[in-house]
């Protein structure tokens, strides 16, 4: 029989995630987790396998709710080019709001790691198709509505506003001026016709 655990797996594994976030997967110390998360190391081979596992399983968790929360924004304008609009915006504006700026932590992870780690380039492809289903999903709504031409190559578009999206969250940990990036959102939501 094993032991219940003495610990909130959802809150430890949610503290690791920021950690991970803020500093990355190779600058994160087990220390660094063990005091993040307030559970000792045996607690983190028990619960998770590893530094390796906990992070795939942070990784996860993100994705997940970060999946979620952009098919809610998506859902929520009056309109499918309206909140396409909204929700580049809402990119920027929490980006240039936030402090420390930590990006995506997709994105990062795809930057850090997917070059060198075939479990991790998997994951974040991953979660750039599921993205891209979610832009596609949208834009067949704006079809559907009549709002957006029935013409359009829905794959492609969706794909190309992935990309955008990337480029712009990788871009914005350099804090460009406003105007660039500001043009920037305003070119790619063109694809919208």
């Amino acid at each position: 029989m094993g032991r219940n655990r003495a610990y909130n797996e959802d809150q430890v594994l949610d503290a690791a995630m920021q950690l991970f976030w803020e500093k990355g997967y190779e600058a994160t110390s087990l220390s660094d987790l063990t005091s993040r998360m307030q559970i000792q190391r045996p607690s983190i081979y028990s619960g998770f396998g590893g530094k390796r596992e906990l992070f795939e399983a942070a990784l996860r968790k993100y994705t997940t709710a970060h999946a979620s929360e952009i098919r809610t924004r998506l859902q929520s304008g009056p309109s499918v080019k309206e909140a396409f609009r909204a929700f580049f915006e809402a990119v920027v504006e929490d980006e240039y709001a936030a402090l420390p700026r930590k990006g995506c932590f997709c994105i990062n992870t795809m930057v850090e790691l997917a070059p060198h780690d075939e479990k991790f380039e998997i994951l974040t492809r991953e979660h750039q198709m599921y993205l891209s289903v979610i832009f596609q999903e949208t834009i067949e709504r704006g079809i559907q509505s009549g709002e957006l031409e029935s013409g359009m190559d829905i794959k492609a578009v969706s794909q190309s506003l992935v990309v955008s999206l990337i480029g712009l969250t990788v871009l914005l940990k350099s804090r460009p001026k406003r105007s660039f990036v500001d043009n920037t959102i305003k070119t790619a939501l063109t694809l919208l016709k």
